[in-house]
């Protein structure tokens, strides 16, 4: 990467990128911004219609862009995607993990599945993918960010314990990560978004009893612009947390 701050123009002309939940919300607002800055990219989501849209957007901008439809909490296809990524384009600069899930629901009564899948979700798949890709990300000197959420900072209120302890752990994965891999050049990034206008906050409004509003919240656009521009800072800096929240419009 040049040694200018050059977001704006094509910061990430020659770097690949694997960005996971691409399939909409944050993770397509990211792809289509990475796309903007030259990069080439690799689109993992589970619906396979709306990530070969997500790619047309994406192939308007981007020299070569790959989708890889699969669930993630499969260890086999999260290996398959890192195989597949190196295969295609020979090495990974960026990994962003855009995945998540939401259940919410009290100690006492919510189910443990739920429990288990949000785990596996929001913080099993990360890791595993991580770890596939690590070597690349390392003789590349790459960037790892994770798309964490407010719940993953702030106090855990009732009926949000199972998903706020996922997005805990998912904090610390990228803290320890970066400790691991700083001294090898390898930059960590955690995003924490306040409410974002996405389909899954629609679902937690529908979870919270309350009508949804989307032009209340952050765009999926605004997350992607801070995730582009603390990428693209030159190597004398380095963001390692950064907090959005909502405008005042």
């Amino acid at each position: 990467m040049s040694s200018e701050f050059t977001a704006g123009g094509l910061a990430f002309r020659g770097k690949v990128a694997v960005i996971t939940g691409a399939s909409g919300g944050i993770g397509e607002a990211i792809a289509v911004a990475l796309a903007r800055e030259g990069a080439r990219l690799v689109l993992a989501g589970r619906n396979a219609e709306r990530l070969d849209r997500v790619a047309e957007r994406a192939r308007d901008f981007s020299p070569g862009v790959e989708t890889f439809a699969a669930d993630l909490t499969d260890d086999e296809r999260s290996h398959a995607l890192a195989a597949r990524a190196v295969g295609a384009f020979g090495g990974v600069d960026v990994l962003v993990h855009s995945i998540g899930y939401f259940a919410g629901g009290l100690v006492a009564t919510a189910p443990v599945d739920d429990l288990d899948r949000l785990y596996r979700v929001n913080a099993r798949s990360p890791y595993v993918l991580t770890q596939a890709l690590l070597p690349s990300l390392i003789a590349r000197q790459g960037q790892v960010v994770f798309v964490n959420s407010g719940s993953g900072f702030q106090p855990a209120r009732a009926g949000w314990a199972a998903y706020a302890a996922s997005k805990h752990a998912l904090r610390a994965l990228a803290d320890g990560l970066r400790d691991e891999v700083h001294p090898q050049g390898v930059r960590v990034i955690t995003v924490f978004p306040g409410r974002t206008a996405t389909a899954m906050q629609e679902e937690v409004h529908r979870y919270e009893g309350r009508p949804y509003d989307p032009n209340r919240f952050l765009q999926s656009r605004d997350v992607a612009a801070v995730v582009v521009n603390a990428l693209a800072l030159p190597r004398t800096a380095e963001v390692t947390e950064v907090r959005v929240r909502p405008g005042q419009g």
